[in-house]
């Protein structure tokens, strides 16, 4: 058993280290932080262009110029209001997202639940986020501007700060329902299919007034627990794997131990039942022979012994503890308990207490513990152990093969002549 043991101990020990090193790649894959700076990710998992964006192209005179779109997005605007009723001027930095051939495309972002970004302005400033989603019910490929925008409002001011925007709780703004004549109502967007980002002005921000915008540290946040759903299943199924395996090889470790330890008592038997051949010591003989022909007598006690054979009880011990280095009550349950291992490999059918009493135990539970104790292993679990290996390797013998059957016949052999004698 020790041998099972430190086998199953290391298979244990490397599938405890193996999952943990699995489940700290699982876990860390299912966090996900997709940097957008060019800075931060040369071969980043999204590409975009930043695109100047005014109320100049409609008529207005506010005015934005992108210093930077590398290392950092550092963008200048200078909004200028004009007489137009109900109209506020803006200017942003647009973010278009763009495909491998460079052409403006959408991206998903449905793994995502966050963008968090680093800012700073100068002069103190109140900005827009927005986020530019397909509405497959309005979004027309030739106006871009019916892109549906949901927006967020953050401040910034001379010192950098850092800011985390949820891309799943913004606002899109009434002029867009009026626009396109869609319901208030209909809050939902789809971030599957993005076509860009944009930092600007709001109708807060100052007036007349050449302003900067920097922003650094832009990334993507989100969670995909399929690696983690993945490694759950794998290591689940690994472990119950390994049970079974570790159960199975403790089986065959302990029909092994047991087998072995049956056949170490072999000789022990045989010795002791070619022993009783006639010798010069006549109470050694007699004493032999009377406990290998009546040891499954369940009244065999020492006073029985010295009735029949008229050995007085400390010549008995004597006797068995020169010739066996045993006493009378461990050799008699050596030979009872030898036997019960052999008919409970040999005979299914018959269960363990008609075994106990067969080899001569009146008390079934008496004879389960001193099964165990000898062997290792309940006579039940010996006996399925036996019939598993049985019915795995094909076998109709006993469990210790063809040598024992043949020990077996001979010790048999030798009961028979004795009984005449």
């Amino acid at each position: 058993m020790i041998v099972f043991f430190k086998k199953a101990l290391l298979v244990v020990i490397s599938l405890l280290v193996l999952t943990l090193i699995l489940g700290f790649a699982a876990f860390n894959s299912a966090f996900l932080n997709e940097p957008l700076l060019s800075s931060q990710s040369e071969n980043g998992k999204y590409k975009w262009r930043a695109v100047p964006y005014s109320d100049s192209k409609e008529g207005g005179l506010s005015t934005i110029e992108i210093a930077d779109d590398n290392y950092s997005l550092n963008f200048h605007l200078n909004l200028v209001s004009d007489d137009r009723e109900g109209y506020s001027p803006f200017a942003l930095a647009e973010m278009v997202f763009l495909n491998q051939k460079g052409h403006p495309n959408t991206v998903d972002l449905s793994n995502y639940d966050s963008v968090s970004f680093d800012v700073k302005c100068s002069p103190n400033n109140i900005l827009t986020f927005a986020l530019y989603t397909v509405d497959e019910n309005i979004t027309t490929i030739d106006d871009p501007r019916s892109q549906r925008i949901s927006t967020r409002y953050f401040n910034c001011n001379d010192t950098w700060e850092k800011h985390d925007i949820d891309l799943h709780l913004l606002d899109t703004p009434e002029w867009w329902y009026r626009q396109y004549k869609s319901e208030l109502s209909k809050q939902d967007y789809n971030i599957q299919k993005v076509a860009k980002l944009s930092l600007g002005s709001s109708i807060q921000s100052p007036l007349s007034e050449r302003a900067n915008v920097n922003v650094m540290n832009m990334e993507l946040h989100g969670r995909d627990w399929r690696w983690v759903y993945i490694f759950i299943l794998i290591a689940t199924m690994a472990w119950i794997g390994t049970c079974i395996w570790v159960l199975k090889l403790r089986t065959k470790a302990l029909l092994k131990e047991v087998i072995d330890k049956v056949r170490k008592d072999r000789p022990l038997i045989a010795y002791q039942q070619l022993s009783i051949e006639p010798q010069k010591n006549r109470e050694k003989s007699a004493l032999l022979k009377l406990m290998a022909t009546e040891y499954a007598n369940a009244d065999l006690q020492v006073d029985t012994v010295v009735q029949r054979t008229g050995i007085n009880r400390n010549k008995i011990n004597e006797i068995l503890k020169k010739e066996l280095s045993l006493t009378f009550s461990a050799y008699l349950n050596k030979l009872r308990l030898n036997e019960a291992a052999r008919l409970l490999a040999d005979n299914k059918a018959v269960n363990v207490s008609e075994i106990a009493y067969t080899v001569g135990y009146k008390n079934v539970p008496y004879f389960n513990k001193l099964f165990k104790n000898e062997y290792g292993c309940s006579p039940k679990v010996f006996k399925e152990a036996c019939a598993d290996k049985k019915e795995d390797t094909g076998e109709t013998d006993t469990v210790e093969g063809h040598a024992i059957t043949q020990k077996t016949a001979k010790t048999r052999l030798i009961r028979k002549k004795l009984a005449s004698n």
